[in-house]
This record gives C-alpha cells, structure tokens and sequence, in this order.
C-alpha cells in the first residue's frame, strides 16, 4: 500500500505542478509581465511547487530526513539521471553562462548548504531566510543577463507558450484550484508512503526520499528531457537543469525552513550524501572542459548515468 501511495501522490504532484505553472503564468500576464520574467521567476518558482510541498509536509510532521532527502536527491538526479540520460540521448551543448555565471552559482548553493548543515545540524529560519534572498539575488542578476542576450524572447517562447499567456480569469482560478488540490494531496500521499515504505523494508525514511521520491519529483524534468530529444529540439537547456538545482536549494528548503527548522536527523546525511551532491555539481566543469570542448556527449551522459546508478546502490545497500 505504501508504494501505490507514493505512485499515486508523485502522480498527483506531477499533475498539480502543471497546472499551478499554467495558473501562475496566467496571472502573471495579466499583470503584463514580459515572457522572459514570466519564464525565469514565475515557471521556475512553480515547477518548484512539487519538492517545496513534500519539504514543508514532511516538516511539519517531524520529518526532517524526507525534506532535506528529496531536495538532495532531486538535485543529484537533475544531474546524474536527467542530464545523463539526455546527454546519452542526444547529446547537449554548454554555452557560455554555463563557465561564466550558471555553474559557479549552483556551486555556490550546494557549498553553503554544506556549510550550513556542517555548522549545527540545522537549517534554522535565518538561514531560511539568507539562502532564499540569495535566491532573489540570483533572480535579479540573471534578469539582467538574459535582458543583454538577443535571443532572450527566443528562449521565453520555448518556456511559456502563447495559449496560457491569453487565458481567461476563469481558466486561471480553475488551474489554480486544481493544481493546489494536486500539491497537497498529493504530497500528503508521498510522505505518507514513504515512512510506509520504510518501515516495511527495515530503512530511514531518508533513503526513500533520497531515492524514490527525489526520482519521482524529478520527473517534470525528465520529461521535458525526453520530449526534447524525440522531437529534435534544443528546448532543455543545461542552465534549465541547473537552475532547477538552485531553486531547489534556495526556495525549497529556504522558505520550509522559514516556515519550520529544518534538523539534520540521519547521519548520513552529513557523512556521504552531501559529498554526493557537492561532486555531482562540481563534476560538471571538468567534463564540460573535456573534448568535446562545451559539449555533453554520449560517452560524457553514460558516466553521469553510471555515478548516478552507484550513488543508489551505495545509498540503499
């Protein structure tokens, strides 16, 4: 029962983050937001929405290893598994901002979450607080960028599409409604299976979350991964992925610790997992220097693929 519920609860997430998107970006325009602010705030924020309910629900119940598992997890699988799988796919071109100002970044994210957890073992609400207006920072200065580039509307075309940029109120009130309903069923559904699920099998809570609920909420992802090599189009980009690690970092457990601290509880946590999350963002510049120069290749995303398969075995064995 405790899997059909995850199952179930990641379907409702899925489901429920895609039409709060549509909701949000709905809004958004009728506040005559440009496409490209509308793209780089208002999606990223809500395609956030399935790791940031999952987070606060399981730390409102006690379940501090489930909100700190999923970000960690969905992070390690942006990379390990949907870059992977992409790059074995098709391949993926890195572009300048990847050297210059997205990679720094993220790393930067992921060392001051380590450094966080190093110091007490808790996300406390001022820390909450300091990650998220870095999150705001971030958000600021990458508005900027993306305003110089020439082909910023481009890439705000391929993130929002022109039929929810003209919807009605009602339609938006609709998707609000039954993406909310999603979100929140669907996460009380997650957590509940997932403390199931490792009860039955003799396991923390922590690794369920870090492996099959961050697999599950990193399906969004994945899809549009997958759709974008059938259909021969460069629409996922690499900053997309990592930027959905920043945000993960930032706004999921930012404004969950805001709400409630966030205690490091599954020792684990500290000694492993979080060198597995610091090496998958740091791994990226070196084999992007690789030849092929500023390309994920083929033989590039099976070594992802590969570390991520032994980061699951090594977590669960």
């Amino acid at each position: 029962m405790g899997i059909l519920y995850i199952l179930l609860g990641l379907v409702l997430l899925v489901v429920g983050g895609d039409f709060l998107v549509r909701s949000a970006v709905g809004l958004s325009f009728k506040f005559n937001l440009s496409k490209m602010v509308v793209g780089l705030t208002v999606v990223s924020f809500a395609t956030s929405a399935p790791e940031l309910l999952v987070s606060l629900e399981a730390a409102l119940n006690g379940l501090a290893d489930i909100s700190l598992g999923n970000v960690i997890g969905s992070n390690i699988a942006n990379i390990g598994l949907v870059l992977g799988l992409t790059a074995l796919l098709a391949g993926l071109e890195v572009d300048r901002d990847f050297f210059q100002f997205n990679w720094p970044v993220m790393v930067l994210f992921s060392f001051a979450l380590y450094l966080v957890l190093l110091n007490d073992g808790v996300i406390s609400r001022a820390e909450g607080i300091g990650l998220f207006l870095g999150l705001v920072l971030y958000l600021i200065l990458l508005i900027r960028r993306t305003k110089s580039k020439k082909k910023s509307e481009q890439i705000a075309d391929e993130v929002v599409s022109d039929e929810v940029t003209q919807t009605s109120y009602f339609k938006i009130i609709l998707w609000f409604l039954i993406g909310a309903a999603g979100l929140y069923f669907g996460s009380k559904l997650v957590v509940s299976g997932a403390t199931s699920v490792a009860q039955m099998l003799g396991v923390g809570d922590y690794t369920i979350a870090v492996t099959i609920i961050a697999v599950g909420t990193s399906i969004p992802e994945l899809a549009a991964s997958v759709i974008a090599v059938v259909k021969k189009e460069n629409a996922l980009s690499l900053g997309n992925l990592i930027g959905s690690n920043i945000f993960n970092i930032a706004s999921v457990l930012g404004l969950t610790a805001i709400i409630t601290p966030i205690d490091v509880i599954d020792p684990m946590i500290l000694s492993s997992t979080i060198f597995w999350l610091l090496g998958f963002a740091i791994i990226l510049l070196p084999l992007a220097l690789i030849k092929p120069f500023r390309n994920f290749n083929r033989w590039k995303g099976l070594l992802l693929f590969a570390l991520y398969c032994t980061f699951i075995a090594f977590t669960v064995l």
